[in-house]
């Protein structure tokens, strides 16, 4: 059964880390929720010294990733609607474009939705590439605190093993 478990956690947690990088799939959340199905079935201290490290490092993550977004975005006055409506787009070109779908309609969903607001494509143009510079560190800050959560698993199964 720990082996099981075990296995399972690895599964979840590498969807967990896709999920970060693709907004599709659910990221951090799903690695804290995985760390937590692993210590109450492994139990004892490893599990749950493992899933304490992990919730710290995945809450860290995601709330520098907030924070660091958020602030970069009401500095240049960015609307949230335009993050949405990039990801929005973002999502409908994964479907159409394989790879590089994602990358691309966030992008072209973020100029369209900027361009609508300011009315002039420099304008719009600037202000899309600090908000996608903006959500590429606050992805690159929580994809690395994941790691690290992750790297504890790993370290905390052979352990235990």
């Amino acid at each position: 059964m720990d082996i099981l478990v075990s296995i399972i956690t690895g599964v979840l947690l590498v969807i967990g880390a896709l999920g970060i990088i693709v907004p599709i799939l659910p990221g951090s959340i799903l690695i804290i929720i995985a760390l937590l199905l692993w210590a109450i079935v492994i139990g004892g201290p490893i599990g749950w010294i493992v899933f304490l490290i992990g919730l710290v490092l995945c809450g860290a993550g995601m709330t520098s990733s907030a924070l660091l977004t958020g602030t970069r975005l009401k500095a240049r006055q960015i609307p949230n609607r335009s993050i949405l409506i990039g990801a929005v787009v973002g999502v409908i070109g994964a479907f159409v474009i394989p790879v590089v779908g994602l990358i691309v309609g966030f992008i072209v969903g973020l100029f369209g939705s900027e361009l609508y607001r300011l009315k002039d494509p420099k304008l719009a143009w600037e202000a899309s590439l600090v908000a996608v510079k903006s959500v590429g560190i606050g992805m690159l800050i929580e994809f690395s605190c994941a790691g690290l959560a992750i790297t504890a698993w790993i370290i905390g199964v052979f352990r235990y093993f």
